[in-house]
């Protein structure tokens, strides 16, 4: 499902407002005019009436949609597959479907950014779980300090590594806890684990959302499909970076699974030869996260339905080179706009 913010007028409609720099500046730019208007990230919002309706039983209002944004986080590689920065709005080109997208708004600023730790604790990452603990706390002291972070644990079960009062943290001492919280041993349930932290994302306040994902890719304890959770994915804000730490003596080891959730969702995979190259690929990954571009369009499109729209950023500028752009794939539409209620319950 998307994510949806709802921005408004506190003394006009008793709703809280949740102001970011997206919202800020598409109500600037859209909406005018409007008591209460409603942005959704980072795919799409459907063409649907406006309505809204008071349920009695929970108080709260319940608004639809009518509004059609698209949001991109887009990574920019020159040849020697290094960063590339100081670019602007007119470098870049976009197309949904093979047809040319106006580009409404750009930035490349350092956005904070909502970050979930997806990290395998079965059995076979036993000898491995120090590197990924010290690698999963370099990507933080890296990152953003305004990130919001959390940790979900597997094996055969799936478990959040924080306090349930404590849905986020930026704190270093907390996030020791959250990934060393339980012990390796185990099946593997990795589909279930991303399924958990991609519902999880939808809490956190920023507009951008990233899953880096520890693992050896393999599946044997799941109650999701690999279908299921890449459905998922691809109709989500995140952006999926994937570890593949493996094991030789393991045969459920999997890296076609770990470069799927990547490619899909602009995120790369990574396959480190030893555990001790994890934390400088973390420190990489925060850097990448702080330097993307970030474009939004109002697809020209507009047929509704649950098929996937391919997306297509291309880059180039004089003095530059060739130059290679990193983004998801495309975004899928649900059959129904979702509805606007009473706030998600973490499970």
């Amino acid at each position: 499902m998307l994510t949806a913010f709802k921005i408004g007028l506190k003394e006009e409609t008793g709703l809280s407002s949740q102001w970011n720099f997206w919202t800020r500046r598409s109500i600037a730019s859209a909406c005018k005019y409007s008591v209460l208007a409603l942005v959704v990230l980072p795919c799409v919002a459907w063409s649907q009436n406006t309505a809204s309706s008071h349920n009695s039983s929970s108080n709260d209002y319940v608004l639809r949609v009518n509004a059609n944004l698209v949001i991109l986080s887009a990574t920019v590689l020159d040849r020697r597959n290094a960063l590339v920065s100081g670019l602007v709005k007119d470098d870049f080109r976009i197309y949904e479907d093979r047809v040319r997208q106006q580009i409404k708004f750009f930035s490349h600023e350092d956005l904070p950014v909502t970050v979930g730790l997806v990290i395998d604790n079965s059995g076979s990452m036993s000898s491995k779980r120090a590197d990924v603990i010290a690698a999963a706390l370099s990507f933080a002291h890296s990152s953003n300090p305004l990130d919001q972070v959390f940790v979900v644990n597997f094996n055969e079960h799936v478990s959040y590594g924080l306090p349930a009062d404590i849905p986020f943290t930026d704190r270093q001492d907390q996030l020791q806890r959250a990934l060393s919280a339980i012990r390796a041993i185990g099946e593997t349930a990795l589909y279930d684990a991303i399924s958990t932290a991609l519902d999880h994302l939808k809490q956190g306040k920023n507009d951008k959302k990233v899953l880096i994902v520890i693992s050896d890719g393999g599946d044997n304890a799941s109650k999701h499909t690999l279908a299921q959770v890449l459905e998922m994915a691809r109709s989500s804000a995140a952006i999926i970076y994937t570890i593949g730490v493996f094991d030789e003596q393991d045969g459920d080891q999997n890296p076609g699974v770990l470069k799927r959730f990547a490619k899909e969702t602009g995120g790369e995979a990574f396959f480190p030869e030893s555990s001790k190259e994890i934390v400088p690929i973390c420190e990489g990954i925060a850097r990448d996260i702080r330097n993307q571009y970030t474009l939004t369009y109002v697809p020209t499109i507009s047929k509704q339905d649950n098929g996937f729209r391919v997306v297509d950023v291309r880059a180039s500028a004089p003095g530059h080179g060739r130059l290679s752009v990193r983004t998801r794939t495309g975004y899928s539409l649900p059959l129904e706009p979702p509805a606007i209620g009473s706030k998600r319950n973490r499970p």
